[in-house]
């Protein structure tokens, strides 16, 4: 049965990041400069990985994915956020509601893997240096990045039909900025349990499970950098994974507060607050952290600003 026929609701209506009027404008050009701060150091990022042969290792070939990710991540929710800052109904139909559900949440599982593929690499890079070629072969580095986006994508078509298929009947008004499991559930009239169950199950495996690949992988680097004598050797092997480490603090820090506790409303203003940071604030941060705290990519980038200065 189509899933509109089991519904009254047409159309949801946001309740937006904030009713105050007076902080719009400040709002809409903060997270306009956000956004395009995000844009630019994510395609940034991507072109000077591709465009540099020194960079054509597997570290990169992730971070490049990572920041592919990024840009699409922020622009299935930041674009709209800023039309409906100005907007009197902040309104969006059944359709496009599932379809920002679905995307938002393919990515948000991509962008999960991939950084537990990325603490994989690391600890090949670290503890197996030898045979570290043999190990990421461009083919398995290939296989992981399909295997993150075929599971994201999974788990976000089972969660969209899930949520979707429930019956809407009442309130259209979303508590939050876009469509999310939580505050959709909320607005249900029927049994949400299969979906709760659902939700935590896909969290718990995909969230959890990456995490536990992350802090696995991470013990046994930190083990082998303990190993090494000099203090030279110990703070090279950290400092190439000190931007994944706080990439991935950021990252599943936002999530578990969201996602993994008790649903109650003492926590919505906090929610958005923390959402806002998830969804499209840690896009533009990524390539940053990166950029700063990596130094070939820091050399590559003066590199090339040196060159345009030059030649302007």
């Amino acid at each position: 049965m189509d899933v509109l026929n089991k519904t009254q609701v047409r159309i949801f209506v946001f309740s937006g990041l904030t009713d105050n009027d007076k902080l719009v404008p400040f709002l809409f050009i903060f997270f306009l400069l956000v956004y395009m701060g995000s844009i630019v150091g994510n395609v940034g990022m991507i072109a000077v990985v591709h465009s540099t042969s020194n960079l054509h290792t597997p570290m990169y070939y992730f971070l490049s994915y990572l920041s592919m990710v990024d840009l699409c991540y922020s622009s299935v929710i930041t674009p709209k956020m800023l039309f409906d800052l100005f907007s009197q109904i902040k309104s969006i139909s059944f359709n496009g509601c599932a379809l920002q559900f679905f995307c938002f949440a393919v990515l948000a599982g991509t962008e999960s893997l991939l950084l537990s593929s990325m603490s994989y690499d690391r600890y090949v890079a670290i503890c197996q240096p030898l045979y570290y070629v043999s190990i990421m072969t461009n083919t398995k580095c290939s296989c992981l990045v399909l295997l993150s986006l075929s599971i994201a994508s999974l788990q976000s078509s089972v969660q969209t039909s899930c949520v979707f298929s429930l019956r809407f009947c009442g309130s259209n008004l979303v508590e939050h900025f876009y469509c999310d499991v939580r505050p959709l559930l909320t607005l249900s009239c029927s049994s949400t349990l299969p979906c709760d169950i659902v939700m935590v199950f896909f969290t718990c495996s995909c969230g959890i499970g990456s995490m536990m690949t992350i802090l696995i992988s991470y013990t046994l680097i930190a083990s082998s950098i303990l190993r090494i004598k000099s203090a030279e050797g110990r703070q090279k092997a950290f400092s190439t994974c000190s931007s994944h480490l706080m990439c991935v603090s950021i990252f599943y820090g936002t999530v578990f507060f969201i996602y993994i506790r008790p649903s109650t409303s003492v926590f919505e203003k906090q929610d958005k607050v923390v959402s806002v940071f998830y969804a499209v604030v840690i896009p533009m941060l990524n390539p940053l952290i990166y950029s700063l705290r990596n130094q070939e990519v820091k050399r590559i980038i003066k590199e090339a600003l040196r060159k345009l200065h030059s030649n302007g």
